[in-house]
């Protein structure tokens, strides 16, 4: 009996042991899931020369489903619809739908919609602060200017200081933030500035009025304004040689949409760099698929005009450094968290491909 005891004791402790070692290796998922992540396909690793990447392309959730582009005709966001109109989208083996949506963040991100262009003033502190959107490449320069009344004393930012700017959209919004950055950058008191909301067809009559003594708008809907007289620019965007090749306005994903689809998300972005190319080659021709699809100001000749102020050629590398510029301002401005590093920021929202 005692025998017998004594080799079912070795047979449990041989047993436990081994399960012991299995558990071992089971638990011990730290260098699979490293692998795992390391292998994982990300737009950034995707190589659209692979051979084999339709079949990879095939296993993807949006393959083969229509893509839904959000474009309201604006000017600065033309290239997106001149990608859908000369078939760049299609090229990539995509099928595109164009839409209007009056909230486009909140369409894209809920996946109501798929790409968007809008300004990086109004959609970086949302996306840091964890709104299901990401960028993919700059779209183009340029677009905003400060402005005064013609006959204004106020010849510079600095002359701003005691007095009031309109702002459309209130605190916190895109003029907001592009004016506290000409702040920065003049070395201007921005405590002694202040910001009065003003809706964007109101904002010359406060100026007027004497409400407000300066104000940003855009390029587009300032020009009759300048034409006829009325205002002045004294800080611009488009045309200041410290901003002027800044991108203004990026392509935007659903933040989800590019994790599950890289490939997907690599051959929209990659369709929109081609299409950008040509638009930066072919400004008048551009003007003219603009206006056959009652796109832009609907003036030719103002389209060129400011199709020629913008560059849609804008590298990845020139995108990621004002990035990085305008992150390090808004963490001054207090807008983005002083403890969030720039790195861990961009990794989070910034999603180019050919990533090295």
């Amino acid at each position: 009996m005692k025998k017998r005891n004594l080799v079912l004791l070795l047979v449990s402790a041989l047993v436990l042991s081994s399960c012991g070692n299995t558990a071992k290796r089971a638990d011990d998922k730290t260098a699979t899931k490293t692998d795992d992540t390391g292998d994982k396909l990300t737009i950034g690793k995707v190589d659209l020369k692979d051979p084999d990447l339709e079949e990879k392309w095939k296993k993807e959730p949006a393959y083969g489903r229509k893509i839904i582009i959000n474009f309201d005709g604006g000017l600065c966001a033309s290239t997106l619809g001149v990608t859908h109109a000369k078939g760049y989208f299609a090229k990539q083996g995509l099928e595109t739908q164009i839409v209007n949506n009056p909230e486009p963040k909140d369409a894209i991100a809920t996946g109501k919609i798929d790409v968007m262009v809008e300004h990086i003033s109004t959609s970086l502190i949302p996306a840091v602060n964890g709104l299901n959107i990401t960028f993919t490449r700059a779209v183009n320069t340029g677009c905003r200017t400060m402005f005064v009344l013609k006959d204004s004393d106020i010849k510079s930012t600095k002359d701003l200081e005691g007095k009031t700017v309109g702002v459309h959209g209130g605190i916190g919004s895109g003029d907001h933030n592009i004016s506290l950055r000409f702040f920065a950058k003049d070395n201007v008191d921005q405590t002694k500035v202040k910001f009065k909301p003003v809706e964007s067809t109101a904002l010359i009559q406060a100026m007027k009025n004497g409400e407000i003594q300066a104000c940003v708008l855009s390029d587009q809907y300032a020009k009759e304004f300048i034409d006829k007289g009325i205002i002045r620019p004294i800080r611009s965007i488009t045309w200041d040689d410290d901003f002027k090749i800044e991108p203004c306005c990026v392509l935007i994903l659903n933040k989800k949409f590019v994790e599950k689809n890289p490939i997907t998300a690599a051959k929209i972005t990659e369709a929109h760099r081609q299409a950008s190319e040509w638009v930066e080659d072919h400004k008048e021709e551009t003007a003219d698929i603009v206006k056959a699809n009652n796109w832009g100001s609907g003036d030719r000749d103002t389209d060129i005009y400011f199709l020629n102020a913008y560059s849609f050629r804008v590298s990845d590398e020139q995108t990621e450094k004002s990035l990085n510029d305008i992150v390090r301002d808004y963490k001054k401005f207090g807008l983005i968290d002083k403890n969030k590093e720039a790195k861990d920021i961009l990794q989070n929202v910034w999603k180019p491909i050919n990533q090295k």
